[in-house]
């Protein structure tokens, strides 16, 4: 038994911005410790992949320093693993920080069906592969997005858009307002921490900010991800930039 069973592979960190850093967890989840961050290109063992609470995680070891463990976001590493992680790195590190339902251990028998569900299969097939994986993980991505301009013109506490100021620093959320002039219009990011930054759509698509730093961005789908300078990052969707989410 001890044979078959499954064992790490490399995969290479890939798909975060110039000058980003992926953040690597103690916990499978967006609220874990930071334990270390990495950049693009690092090389970590990969040693399987679990769903926690609806995403896919996997547990990484940086090959250059065995002391780096931790979990991240399937989505970017590649190859994925496609196995489910080992029993003695499935139920990720309780910390006294997180709310109880980040800590609590993931069935190891429950992420293959709910792939095979969300990909509409009718049967669970064998472990799920990488592909299936990415599909998910993209899906998700997708859904925090979207998730976040529809509460944009709202007055929840959590109303705004993903945004981070600072290299490396965690995807947090930016309260927006945004004007319209035409087919022209402002999106204004307040920073938690207090200052704004104001970025401008022409034609319904990102054309600069108030920053003499560089600007650019690109587009996946609907999705505006943004970047200014080299810790400035925005993701904002058409529709919150076009207003077409407001319910009018």
């Amino acid at each position: 038994m001890a044979q078959d069973a499954p064992g790490p592979i490399v995969s290479i960190i890939g798909g975060l911005a110039p000058d980003d850093l992926l953040n690597i967890r103690v916990t499978a989840s967006p609220s874990g410790k930071v334990a270390a961050r990495l950049p693009n290109g690092t090389a970590v063992k990969n040693f399987g992949c679990n769903v926690v609470n609806g995403y896919p995680w996997c547990k990484v070891e940086d090959t250059q320093d065995a002391h780096i463990v931790g979990w991240a976001p399937a989505r970017y590493l590649s190859p994925n693993n496609p196995a489910p992680a080992p029993e003695d790195a499935a139920a990720p590190a309780t910390d006294a920080n997180l709310p109880r339902e980040a800590n609590a251990p993931e069935s190891s028998e429950e992420p293959q069906p709910d792939i095979a569900a969300r990909l509409g299969r009718s049967e669970p097939a064998a472990p799920p592969t990488a592909i299936d994986i990415s599909a998910i993980a993209m899906r998700d991505a997708y859904a925090l997005a979207f998730a976040a301009s529809a509460s944009a013109g709202s007055d929840t506490p959590d109303a705004g858009i993903p945004c981070a100021r600072h290299v490396g620093q965690p995807m947090t959320r930016c309260e927006i307002s945004v004007a319209h002039e035409g087919g022209d219009s402002v999106v204004t990011v307040a920073w938690p921490d207090g200052g704004t930054r104001l970025i401008n759509f022409h034609d319904g698509k990102p054309a600069g900010s108030d920053s003499s730093d560089e600007f650019r961005f690109t587009r996946e789908g609907s999705l505006n991800m943004i970047r200014i300078g080299v810790s400035e990052r925005f993701e904002i969707t058409d529709a919150v930039a076009l207003g077409t989410d407001t319910g009018e």
